[in-house]
């Protein structure tokens, strides 16, 4: 039931993402995002970590971090952090195609938090860089002003 929601939320809010006539790598990256943000809503680390290509950068909060591999990125268990702010699940409100090449998309987002019920938490700004390495469809780096 908890997925049916969240993917419910994902349709409603136009996130699952379908165009016509635009390059391969624009739909592979929105499909990246799309992959994303389901794997972490589903608070699986390794599902979500599969996501990403590797090294992995994350700026927020004031800090740069890298992640060498998979395995280094699955290792430590965010989500009792979230949960313990009210954080339920998250969406994506926009997603703005900024940069694109064929193996390279940069894409500016704008991202929801939600409590339990559905009520709106926090709102984010953030850039993902969704990268080709080796025919894996991945987010590389990713920057947002989000803790």
């Amino acid at each position: 039931m908890k997925h049916l929601l969240i993917l419910t939320s994902l349709i409603i809010s136009g996130s699952l993402w379908a165009e016509k006539d635009q390059p391969r790598s624009i739909d592979q990256a929105m499909q990246v995002l799309d992959s994303f943000m389901l794997s972490f809503n589903s608070r699986d680390m390794e599902d979500w970590s599969e996501t990403l290509n590797y090294p992995h950068v994350r700026l927020a909060g004031g800090s740069v971090k890298v992640w060498a591999d998979r395995q280094e990125y699955s290792s430590v268990d965010i989500f009792d952090g979230l949960a313990s702010t009210g954080w339920h699940h998250s969406a994506w409100v926009s997603r703005k195609v900024v940069l694109e090449s064929e193996n390279k998309v940069h894409i500016s987002t704008v991202f929801q938090r939600y409590d339990i019920n559905n009520n709106p938490l926090k709102k984010y700004q953030s850039l993902y860089i969704v990268t080709n390495n080796n025919g894996h469809w991945g987010v590389q780096a990713r920057s947002s002003l989000a803790p």
